[in-house]
């Protein structure tokens, strides 16, 4: 994988300068055929996406999943979280398994198809961010083959909205990549999001799920009046740990590519690495030694 440039894969996907209704009807079919596999009813994995008004973004996610070279019998589900858009008219159109949850927030989105996931094995997804072919079956792969390990998380890039953007994106996700390391070994739960995750569904399932005491909006962006310091992903992480442990999954080939619209509505990049800097020098000291207290 080129460090500053976008993997032709995902170029596959972009449909670039499209709205879905502009999507012609040969592209729409394509779509609703590849998708079609991941309609089993008797799956092996459950890969659940929570959508909030994604209509022009969950085709481009769908199209990326949709061409996974997976060896299992996959479910694909979308949480419709109350959208006042047409992303149920584009879920509808494609042929995609759907739930509706009127409850606002991405932890009641998640918790819903946690609780109807049919699958051993759980993936989570966003509807903003591409997945590589590979992916589905190396997230799966150190739970079933790895003792002791009920979930797993991997590395992320940014999609730039210029080409030019991804040397900058590229230096920030190595400080990233760094940081991660660094929290593994007292606060992994941290590193533990939403987009690109996995664990067996039994596990989550039964200690406790995506269950927190504040649910955040979507961007959650750091610095803002509505940013929530306790995540789903993050508390699912942290009940996880309690009957097993977490693996990073590392392989190139199962990094995703996720929308820069957090860093956008923190201010841009600089001031979203600004914001995360201040927020993690105050941490480091709980990074290396773990936390004072029980505070997530």
């Amino acid at each position: 994988m080129a460090l500053f440039d976008i993997p032709k894969w995902v170029k596959l996907h972009q449909f670039p300068d499209k709205k879905f209704k502009d999507l012609s009807a040969d592209e729409i079919a394509d779509l609703k055929s590849r998708l079609s596999k991941f309609r089993s009813a008797d799956p092996e994995i459950s890969v659940m996406i929570p959508a909030w008004n994604e209509e022009n973004n969950i085709f481009r996610t769908l199209s990326s999943l949709a061409s996974s070279n997976t060896k299992y019998r996959v479910e694909l589900v979308v949480i419709n979280n109350n959208s006042t858009d047409n992303t149920q008219h584009v879920l509808d159109e494609l042929g995609v398994l759907s739930l509706f949850q009127p409850n606002q927030g991405t932890a009641h989105a998640r918790q819903m198809g946690l609780e109807a996931a049919k699958g051993k094995y759980h993936l989570c997804a966003d509807s903003d961010t591409y997945y590589p072919p590979s992916w589905v079956d190396l997230m799966v792969k150190p739970l079933r083959t790895v003792k002791g390990c009920v979930g797993v998380y991997g590395r992320y890039s940014f999609m730039p909205k210029e080409p030019k953007e991804r040397f900058m994106m590229t230096i920030y996700e190595k400080i990233t990549g760094l940081l991660i390391r660094v929290r593994k070994y007292k606060r992994e739960h941290i590193n533990f999001l939403g987009f690109n995750m996995g664990f067996l569904t039994e596990a989550g399932r039964n200690n406790g799920g995506f269950e927190v005491t504040e649910v955040r909006k979507f961007d959650n962006a750091v610095g803002s009046d509505y940013f929530v310091d306790e995540a789903e992903d993050g508390r699912m992480a942290l009940n996880l740990k309690k009957v097993g442990h977490l693996v990073l999954v590392t392989a190139p080939k199962a990094r995703v590519f996720t929308s820069a619209r957090r860093l956008t509505s923190e201010g841009g990049l600089m001031q979203s690495f600004l914001n995360r800097l201040k927020l993690h020098s105050n941490r480091m000291k709980e990074y290396l030694s773990g936390p004072s207290s029980e505070n997530f």
